[in-house]
């Protein structure tokens, strides 16, 4: 099967450097690599060309002009499906992918898992506190039981029980990708472009699974720029955003 890696990127010529490190990486490095530079000032396009030189895998840069990190996602994984993807997985370009990432997608899609939501932890090179290595995903987990129980999420058209899900560390068959209508092509600040894919896809598959052995370490800067309430408000349905939209995107 076909495994391709889609990776939005917005701004990030400081953070994808890291990310595309991580990558190379991979014990399993049989993919292909589409970075999506959603419009980006700085020089992630160029930081992507020199990596793609020496890249042990082949790298697409795919360019999407309109704002958001579903648009951007959105583009990368119909531009993936186009060209013979059957396995997508997706991170985010301040990420970093543990070592055995695509090898445990590839793993879990072969024993018939047709979406997988994996584990969010620290960066450790950021150097969390014990606030922010074990306080704050506790929360984000409680928030996650809370959402299984929501009247929105029990609807009986859902096909699979509601589990805790980050666009940062997601796969899916391109199949079902394509079924359910993929994720939404809206700005960041708009809506969780993860939950509206999750709930799509358990719409029409009984094998979405919660992949506790996927995991990726995600950046604490949000969270270092807001604060914990603020950051916990924005996850929970964007009950809070900034007055000005330019601080949504955290650098």
């Amino acid at each position: 099967m076909s495994l391709w890696v889609v990776v939005p990127a917005y701004d990030e010529a400081g953070s994808i450097g890291a990310t595309l490190a991580a990558l190379a990486a991979q014990e399993d490095a049989d993919f292909r690599l589409v970075v999506v530079d959603n419009a980006s000032a700085d020089g992630t396009a160029e930081v992507v060309a020199e990596f793609a030189r020496a890249a042990p895998f082949p790298v697409e840069l795919v360019h999407e002009p309109e704002p958001g990190a579903g648009t951007a996602a959105d583009t990368g994984f119909r531009y993936a499906a186009a060209a013979g993807a059957t396995l997508l997985l997706r991170t985010d370009a301040d990420c970093l992918p543990a070592r055995d990432w695509t090898a445990v997608a590839r793993a879990e899609f072969s024993r018939g898992a047709q979406m997988l939501c994996g584990r969010s932890v620290p960066r450790r090179d950021e150097g969390p506190g014990f606030a922010e290595a074990r306080l704050l995903p506790a929360l984000v987990r409680l928030s996650a039981l809370y959402g299984r129980w929501r009247p929105a999420h029990r609807d009986p058209r859902f096909r699979a029980p509601y589990v805790l899900c980050h666009g940062h560390n997601l796969g899916i068959t391109a199949e079902l990708y394509l079924r359910c209508g993929g994720a939404p092509r809206e700005r960041l600040e708009e809506g969780s472009e993860d939950v509206t894919l999750l709930n799509r896809a358990r719409e029409h598959s009984a094998r979405v699974v919660r992949c506790e052995r996927l995991v990726v370490e995600n950046s604490l800067r949000r969270l270092r720029s807001w604060g914990a309430r603020r950051t916990l408000l924005w996850y929970w349905d964007r009950r809070y955003r900034p007055v000005d939209s330019k601080e949504v995107h955290v650098r």
